[in-house]
């Protein structure tokens, strides 16, 4: 099974555009300021990293991102990462990280997988129907009564809700089908990575955040959604840092002005928008900051 690389990064902006009405709200924020990154970071306690279009883009290291890494920690400043991902067990990120050349702790990366159980613990036991590749190994998932969504027209009907964790080899008909479904019994829909798309190395990935609005809009039935810029997420960052640091010292770093920058303002971070390999590559910056009405407090390249 592989991703859709069909998203362009206009169509992406312009969908994100679309949907901001269902996203968390915040000031727009004032003119944002340029410089060399790890000048910016050194007026930071804690700098929280979004991974994909900021550490790495698919498999692949952006160069010079672990040696900024390597540059902080000599510094004395904390480093983590707060990242959309949810179709793998942790175990397999923290392999992920290591491979590329990164140092991370395990509790120094949060995911949206992680807010998803963390949820899904508050919740009466009940039957998943999940949106995830099925070679994917399920991890804690498998404490769950799950089944995982396939081309099986019946299946999607005996489920009690809908967990979207990973969008690979998710396709046109499995999300009619859940559609479908949805529109003759709504029930939950929980979305373990908000995410519309992720860069890769040939280009951006539709992700579960993608479908999730796509439904809405078709079946009424709102998701909930864990992961940025929605807050759990980095509440359970936080509590794994010092949570005497004061918002203020703590600078969220991301590539998508609709999940980390706006995620972070509405924590109460300083953010910081890298232009140079995520999600709007190509597109003129400035443009889309006024659109969104969402300005990062720094702008750099790269990390």
């Amino acid at each position: 099974m592989t991703q859709d690389y069909g998203v362009d990064p206009q169509a992406a902006f312009a969908r994100y555009l679309q949907i901001a009405d269902r996203l968390p709200r915040t000031a727009a924020g004032g003119l944002a300021e340029t410089g060399v990154f790890t000048d910016i970071a050194a007026r930071f306690d804690l700098i929280l990293f979004d991974a994909y279009g900021v550490l790495n883009v698919g498999e692949t290291a952006i160069p010079g991102a672990t040696d900024t890494i390597a540059a902080l920690r000599a510094a004395g400043k904390a480093v983590g990462v707060v990242s959309n991902s949810a179709a793998y067990p942790k175990a397999h990120m923290m392999a992920r990280y290591a491979r590329l050349g990164f140092d991370f702790t395990t509790s120094e990366v949060t995911t949206s997988r992680e807010a998803l159980t963390a949820h899904i613990a508050g919740l009466p036991p009940c039957r998943w129907g999940v949106m995830i590749n099925p070679a994917v190994d399920l991890g804690e998932l498998t404490t769950l009564n799950t089944t995982v969504l396939d081309d099986r027209a019946e299946s999607y009907d005996a489920q009690d809700g809908f967990l979207l964790v990973g969008a690979d080899g998710w396709t046109d008909r499995r999300q009619t089908l859940l559609e479908a479904s949805l529109k003759r019994a709504p029930r939950p829909v929980l979305v373990g990575n908000p995410d519309l798309v992720a860069p890769r190395e040939t280009g951006l990935s539709r992700e579960p955040g993608w479908f999730a609005h796509r439904l809405a809009d078709r079946t009424g039935v709102m998701p909930v959604f864990l992961g940025k810029p929605f807050g759990q997420v980095f509440d359970i960052a936080l509590d794994r840092f010092n949570r005497a640091i004061p918002p203020a010292r703590v600078l969220m770093v991301g590539d998508t002005l609709h999940t980390d920058i706006l995620g972070g303002a509405q924590a109460g971070f300083a953010t910081a928008l890298v232009t140079g390999y995520g999600s709007l590559t190509g597109l003129d910056v400035g443009d889309a900051i006024a659109q969104a009405g969402l300005s990062p407090d720094f702008i750099v390249p790269n990390i």
